[in-house]
């Protein structure tokens, strides 16, 4: 059961148990805060779980390391708003409670893992292993001490993993799907299906004539919240971006001649080499080959098959020098003549000798195709290297309440000067506001902002800041009927085709029902009859949208209905139903029974934590908790 620990927790089941901990480790994140499960009571305990407490610094150790997981997930910062509105304080307070939980369970049926089995398990971690699969102590002690571990703790944290786990599959392990279960989701899957239809367009309605004012007036009442303004703010941001402070004129022609001279070899194409490589177990045997080779006696094909390499093992490939990852075999492969056999060469996996096959040789671009970028990437490095001493001369204006234009103005910075933006980055016309940065983070503090606010400036991707004063605050309102009369005419005629279709479909769905033929109603109305084969549930087919698919499963055979097919309406007959017969033991029926073992497990096993959580008694701290995440939720 142990070598399955890594297998267990690619599934929720082993995300319950923690047994994440050596990817976390790996990645350099630290556990989190083991320590508090195994100290006493303190005044900053968050939750306490039967007799064990949760401590601050537990709770506050793995909400950093959940936040920075999923802004690494999103490739962005993520905001306190945002984190409170994806839960990760309640994630990572349910994973502790649900940790110490399960510790106190085996500890009450006295479960013991040995250090036998502790040890094993830590020696197949293949993020202890070196490259040749074997546990290195080095590397075990240099990812503990990226985590900030020691070796005690860590070991007492993995008897923990391994002892809920033991317990998680003594609970959820090989239980069984029942036939009537795998015999439903078979009929579910495979059923077909075969319908004749009709497509309504909004031409069958026919001519809608314009609305009366009492009509535009009791739609837009009834809908007057699609016609609502959101509210807007009008903001000044001050925007310090590298690439904007970046002044590639400002190199000099000898700055950028010394790097070109220094950096030649990367402004081009590297030199490429097809190398061919045979390894002997010793020098003598290599220059034994090597001299049959050059007397004509042999071929380099020859010897190679006689050392039993094959052609994916003999020819290393067509490589740059830097490819290679021997650099012995670089250095040799490098200043050999092609067509030319070297001498023994020492490598790190045994003595070889070398031929090159081919050469496409390198080029070098010359400096006036690559000056351009030289200068702009001096002048970006300059920029960032400032930015820093810029931002505290900004911060120390800002501190004696200068507007952000006056600083611009003052310091030559670029300054964006938004009338206007809701919280969607649109302006009041729905039309997308430019030259907003990062808008995913800035907006969502724009709208945290008061006017006059002292707020923190806002440190962007590209390694610059944001500073932003709000300056007018719109809320949001309900726009008159006349300022919005012509999308309101709109809405009321899209209202009133759907409705008439709605009428047209239901009537020719009962002439269906009542006998009549699909294409003696399709000759009446002017409209081509269609027929559909083979539809699958939840599928699309020909004109049939995935919602008159599910309409068509949820019809009787024999039977008609009607349902809305985009701005047009479907009306239909089921003419058939086929479905294969089930076959227990089957592969696909495996396939089901494999799945849903996994999801019975999942649910027996949460019901199984919920119970144990219920009868250890659990209570939390609010307050605590919110001193330990920072501020309120």
């Amino acid at each position: 059961m142990l070598q399955n620990i890594r297998d267990a927790s690619q599934h929720w089941l082993g995300k319950i148990v923690l047994t994440v901990i050596f990817t976390l480790l790996i990645a350099g994140i630290g556990i989190f805060g083991v320590e508090e499960f195994f100290r006493g009571g303190s005044s900053t305990t968050v939750a306490t779980v039967g007799k064990t407490q949760i401590g601050a610094e537990a709770v506050r150790s793995a909400y950093q390391n959940q936040l920075q997981r999923f802004q690494a997930q999103f490739r962005r910062n993520i905001t306190p708003d945002q984190a409170r509105a994806l839960g990760i304080e309640r994630q990572v307070l349910q994973q502790l409670v649900t940790e110490a939980a399960l510790d106190q369970k085996t500890s009450d049926l006295g479960l013991a893992v040995s250090d036998a089995a502790v040890l094993r398990a830590i020696q197949e971690e293949k993020s202890f292993q070196n490259a040749e699969g074997r546990f290195d102590r080095a590397q075990f002690y240099q990812t503990l001490q990226r985590a900030g571990l020691n070796e005690q703790l860590f070991v007492r944290e993995q008897r923990a993993v391994i002892a809920r786990l033991q317990l998680a599959e003594a609970v959820s392990a090989d239980l069984p799907v029942p036939q009537a279960m795998r015999e439903a989701v078979h009929r579910y899957s495979t059923e077909r299906r075969a319908a004749a239809y009709l497509i309504l367009t909004p031409s069958v309605a026919g001519e809608i004539p314009a609305p009366s004012e009492d009509d535009l007036k009791a739609y837009y009442e009834a809908g007057k919240a699609a016609y609502r303004a959101p509210e807007t703010r009008a903001v000044n941001l001050l925007v310090l971006d590298p690439e904007a402070l970046a002044k590639p004129d400002a190199v000099s022609a000898e700055e950028v001649q010394k790097i070109y001279d220094a950096q030649k070899g990367t402004f081009g194409k590297p030199e490429r080499r097809t190398i061919r490589q045979i390894v002997f177990p010793d020098e003598a045997s290599a220059e034994e080959a090597r001299k049959a080779i050059e007397s004509g006696e042999k071929s380099f094909e020859a010897v190679a098959k006689e050392r039993g390499t094959d052609d994916k093992d003999l020819t290393l490939g067509t490589l740059t020098k830097a490819e290679l990852f021997d650099p012995a075999v670089a250095d040799a492969a490098f200043a050999l003549q092609q067509g030319k056999v070297s001498q023994p060469v020492k490598g790190r996996f045994g003595t070889v000798l070398l031929d090159v096959t081919a050469i496409e040789p390198g080029t070098v671009k010359p400096l006036s195709e690559v000056e351009g970028e030289i200068r702009r990437q001096v002048a970006l490095t300059r920029a960032r290297e400032g930015i820093d001493k810029t931002h505290d001369a900004v911060e120390d204006e800002r501190a004696s309440a200068k507007p952000l234009a006056d600083i611009a103005k003052e310091r030559g910075l670029a300054l964006v000067t938004v009338p206007a933006v809701d919280a969607q980055g649109r302006d009041p016309a729905g039309e997308k506001v430019a030259g907003i940065p990062e808008t995913e983070t800035t907006l969502p503090a724009v709208f945290r902002a008061e006017i006059g606010g002292d707020n923190e400036p806002l440190r962007t991707k590209a390694g610059g800041y944001v500073w932003y004063d709000v300056t007018k605050v719109d809320a949001a309102h309900d726009k008159p009927l006349e300022e919005v009369r012509d999308a309101v005419a709109a809405g009321w005629r899209a209202a009133e085709v759907e409705k008439r279709l709605q009428a047209k479909g239901r009537e020719l769905a009962e002439r269906l029902d009542k006998g009549e033929t699909i294409e003696a109603l399709a000759t009446e109305a002017g409209l081509n009859p269609h027929t559909a084969e083979d539809i699958a549930r939840n599928q699309p087919k020909d004109q049939l949208t995935a919602d008159v698919v599910a309409r068509v499963f949820a019809t009787n055979v024999g039977k008609a209905g009607s349902a809305q097919a985009g701005e047009n309406r479907a009306v239909f007959k089921v003419t058939q139903a086929t479905m294969p017969a089930y076959v227990p033991g089957s592969p696909s029926d495996k396939t089901v029974e494999g799945n849903f073992r996994t999801a019975i497990a999942d649910d027996v096993l949460g019901a199984y934590i919920a119970e144990v959580q219920k009868s250890a008694g659990v209570s939390v701290n609010q307050a605590a908790l919110r001193r330990a995440i920072g501020g309120e939720y």
